[in-house]
């Protein structure tokens, strides 16, 4: 018997040789897998039940390994100090453990990463630290999502409620920094951003915190991100409660460390849940699944079993159960590829001082490459949802949720997706069957009670306390005093723009402390762009005043909403009213004059040759039919042609005609009332083309934006641009005109114009404005004052007080009303009714063509080809042409109907259908057959 299982035996070992020797070598009977963790800590605490719990379903399950026993051997280090906790996790790597569980201290995985890659142990870690990566250290398996998605949700959050700045407060060690950093990115991407950041040591005193706390209150920024861990970020939400700032007006927002403390904690002090109402957090999204209702059931009986029964399952849990179970999947397709366990040690460990390290025990796993790959592509169900990881070594659909501290507990409000990178009340696994919907619009999450007890959503930021007075340049003018001036006497500045300025900042709910400076000697208008120039260059807080919105200003400064309209316009010289005795002429040209009382005369001449043949309206002597003609063109201006045209080419003509005198006959009458009633442009530039194609000099304010406008936009050269310093100089230079020195038009905003005009009566605005632009005020790029004064802005408009004031400084003279109406009416050009003319000049020849066609046809039927070859030589043509006029000259003979047979008694007299015949018809019997005669 034993020597036919011997055969076998070889047989076997002979046919199957590699399923014999994985047999053999490939599945050892344990394998030991090692934690790095902080025990002291919640999260150690959590994550030490949840590996217990692994192990346990893994060993109950054969199938899972084949037979084969998972065990772990956890260390304790000190996150804390990182120089103790690195020797301590420097130890454990003398352990030949296979993979790493571990740590969760990023400032531990920095240097437990570098070690694992030398030794090819995958390192499955749970620490968020951004900057661990899979690219610096192949062997860093991150088993939870990394601080770049968790400050994307923050920065979502931030985004949604409109905050433009934030207060940052961070544990300086790599896991705080790295995730400011990360922070500042994701903020910088909204055009949002930290406008303080403030780190701690991990070991701070409490007056240190509280001196902390007490700068961060002196900030403009009332929205602070806490990115700590918890036991530092409860004291300081604790100590922040004692100093009032987590009343209204605040925002907190944390980071997961303060969801994973009150998930993981049975019993939250109600000290410690009442100092930290209405702050907001991020805890990293667990989506149902049967693994996760399976651990949460056996959660309480596993933490009282390994002595934690006051710690209650997290989110770091679920993905510290998950990590071991990707461990075993893994090693058991590793050990199914042929993998094998083995080490070897690697020569360049050694250690020439005889320390306590002993870097010769540590071990190379052989095949630790193959076992990294089979971990890459684990892909299951766990507790934490799918374990998967994509390219980049991450966790394939990264979510959060957003949670409100509220009550006893906490409040999911939303969840962030990195499917969507988008804020949303429907759950991310929700969001994963449809196609990614990345518009604003559909971000939404549900109400919250902020701190303070208030369902109203805080501003975010104030004006500090303690903040230096704010330094707002005031252009110091010229000329229009009435916008802003300096009073060298008193120093103060006063007009319209500051007017409006501080009655805006009288609606704000927060003091502001500022001072003007002026901007310019005075003696002649700042140059506006300089001005805006030192607000970018932080010289100046803000600036006020008449300044004009471009496009170019906009690109790097913040405007308030505009409180006037601004565009440019076109200054000219006006004429007076006409008022002498040939006003009548003006509204048409001589040429357009000479053509319209020619085309009366030849489409009275062509009605005449078209109606003459049939018509004895235009029969009769030669002087007769010559006033006929005269008569009845004149006549058509008033439509008061009394003879009929009979011919159908005739009434054709004419219908054009009349469209013709009508279109004439209105066009006069509304140039002739313009002219009589109103002033008239004394310039050749009436409008922008105009501008543009002239050589003329124009004229243009110091220090306005229309210089610049002129040459770049509308490519007018620099040499034809005036500088002009006062109301003074535009009525000198345009009374004088280009020819004495002067200029033919100003280009200038309408504000000036306006107030300009209302003293200046022979002065108009030429054309409409070419620009649609306003004034603001500039401020640096993303300031909270820009909002909030534009919502003031607006609040002026709507009460009636921007009016008010604007009535007060900018009142309007005797002229404006009159200048206002100043249109260009040029007298009336041939050009513009050409098309009309030779519309009708097309109606006439084409009727004389078609009529003489006619007469010609019936000329050829009257008079016989061989009477007209019958006559001699050269007198042929002219006798034959005689005889053809006078054809067409005589009276058509009236056109015989054809017999009609009745059989009734007499028929009723009809007049024929195509000649007018004076006479009366009368019928003759003739038996049975009536013919009609004249």
């Amino acid at each position: 018997m034993k020597i036919l299982f011997l055969m076998l035996f070889l047989v076997s070992l002979f046919l199957f040789p590699n399923v014999i020797r994985k047999s053999l070598a490939a599945r050892p009977s344990v394998v030991s897998i090692g934690s790095i963790l902080r025990f002291n800590s919640t999260t150690g605490g959590v994550s030490a039940v949840a590996i217990h719990a692994a192990l346990e379903n893994i060993n109950s399950d054969p199938t899972v390994l084949n037979g084969t026993m998972l065990q772990v051997d956890m260390r304790d280090t000190n996150c804390d100090d990182g120089f103790l906790g690195m020797v301590e996790a420097l130890q454990f790597m003398e352990t030949d453990a296979i993979a790493i569980i571990g740590p969760q201290c990023s400032t531990i995985a920095h240097i437990i990463s570098y070690v694992a890659n030398e030794l090819q142990v995958p390192l499955m870690s749970f620490a968020s630290d951004a900057t661990l990566s899979s690219i610096q250290f192949p062997f860093f398996v991150r088993t939870m999502p990394s601080d770049l998605y968790e400050m994307a949700a923050v920065a979502a959050v931030v985004d949604y409620y409109q905050w433009k700045i934030v207060t940052a407060i961070y544990i300086d060690d790599d896991y705080g920094r790295n995730g400011i950093a990360a922070l500042d990115d994701e903020l910088t991407a909204r055009r949002c951003k930290i406008s303080y950041k403030v780190g701690f040591p991990s070991n701070a005193k409490r007056s240190e915190l509280l001196n902390l706390l007490v700068t961060v209150s002196n900030m403009e920024s009332r929205v602070i991100i806490l990115h700590t861990g918890a036991e530092p970020g409860l004291k300081l939400l604790s100590l922040a409660n004692g100093l009032n700032m987590m009343g209204n007006g605040y925002v907190w927002i944390a980071t997961d460390w303060l969801s994973s403390y009150i998930d993981a904690n049975s019993s939250v002090p109600a000290e410690t849940i009442n100092g930290m109402q209405g702050v907001l957090t991020v805890r990293p999204h667990i989506p149902k699944s049967k693994m996760k209702s399976n651990l949460m059931s056996k959660w309480s009986s596993l933490s009282k079993k390994y002595n934690h029964s006051d710690l209650r399952l997290s989110a770091y849990g679920f993905y510290v159960y998950d990590s071991v179970w990707a461990v075993a999947r893994a090693l058991d397709a590793f050990f199914d590829d042929g993998g094998r366990i083995s080490f070897k040690n690697d020569s360049r460990l050694r250690d020439e001082t005889g320390g306590s390290l002993h870097l010769e025990a540590m071990s190379v796993f052989d095949m630790g490459k193959k076992l990294l790959g089979k971990i890459r592509q684990v892909n299951f169900t766990g507790a934490s949802g799918q374990v998967q990881f994509n390219a980049q070594g991450e966790l394939i659909h990264p979510a959060y949720d957003i949670i409100s501290i509220i009550g006893n507990g906490a409040r999911t409000i939303g969840f962030w997706s990195n499917y969507t990178r988008l804020l949303s009340t429907v759950l991310p696994e929700d969001l994963y069957l449809k196609p990614p919907n990345t518009s604003l619009a559909n971000q939404h999450l549900y109400d919250v009670i902020w701190p303070g007890e208030t369902a109203q959503k805080p501003r975010g930021w104030v004006f500090p306390s303690n903040a230096k007075e704010l330094i707002i340049g005031v252009p110091n003018r010229f000329s229009f005093k009435e916008f802003v001036t300096l009073d060298n006497g008193t120093g103060k500045m006063t007009g319209y723009c500051i007017d409006v300025f501080t009655q805006a900042l009288s609606l704000l709910p927060y003091p502001v402390t500022y001072r003007f400076e002026a901007f310019g000697s005075g003696t002649e208008n700042p140059h506006y762009d300089q001005l805006v120039r030192k607000v970018v260059d932080n010289e100046f807080d803000a600036a006020i005043g008449d300044i004009a919105i471009t496009m170019s200003r906009t690109q790097t400064l913040d405007f308030t909403q505009p409180f006037i309209e601004s565009g440019l316009v076109i200054l000219a010289p006006v004429k007076k009213h006409i008022t002498n005795s040939w006003a009548f002429l003006q509204p048409f040209t001589l040429g357009m004059w000479c053509v319209v009382g020619l085309s009366f005369l030849v489409v009275g001449a062509v009605i005449w040759v078209l109606e003459h043949r049939i018509n004895d309206e235009f029969r009769g002597s030669p002087r007769q039919q010559l006033i006929t003609i005269v008569w009845f063109s004149f006549s058509t201006l008033f439509f008061a042609h009394r003879e009929n045209t009979m011919s159908t080419l005739g009434r054709g003509v004419l219908i054009i005609w009349l469209f013709v005198v009508l279109i004439i006959q209105s066009s006069y009458t509304a140039s002739l009332t313009s002219i009589l009633t109103v002033q008239q442009l004394d310039t050749s530039i009436r409008g922008l083309d105009d501008l543009k194609n002239s050589d003329y000099p124009i004229g243009f304010q110091v220090g306005s934006f229309a210089e610049e406008y002129m040459v770049k936009e509308l490519n007018i050269s620099r040499s034809r641009l005036k500088a002009l310093g006062s109301p003074e100089e535009y009525a000198e230079n345009l009374k004088l005109g280009p020819k004495k020195g002067g200029v033919m038009a100003i280009v200038d905003e309408r504000p000036y114009v306006e107030l300009f005009l209302s003293t200046n009566c022979k002065i108009a605005v030429a054309g409409s404005d070419f620009t649609s632009r306003g004034w603001g005020f500039a401020f640096p790029r993303d300031s909270p004052l820009q909002v909030d004064l534009s919502t003031a802005i607006l609040t002026l408009s709507e009460n009636g007080e921007l009016q008010r004031i604007h009535d007060k400084w900018l009142k309007t003279g005797e002229c404006s009303a009159d200048n206002t109406q100043f249109v260009d009416s040029n007298q009336l050009r041939l050009e513009s009714f050409l098309g009309l003319f030779l519309i009708c000049g097309a109606a006439c020849v084409l009727a004389l063509v078609i009529y003489f066609g006619i007469m010609l046809r019936r000329y050829l039927k009257h008079e016989p080809p061989e009477s007209i070859s019958a006559e001699p030589g050269s007198s042929k043509s002219k006798r034959s042409l005689k005889r053809f006029f006078s054809f067409v000259d005589d009276r058509e003979p009236p056109k015989q109907k054809r017999s009609l047979r009745l059989s009734g008694s007499s028929m009723p007299t009809t007049p024929t259908s195509n000649v007018d015949i004076e006479r009366p018809v009368r019928p003759i019997r003739n038996g049975g057959v009536v013919n009609i005669e004249s």
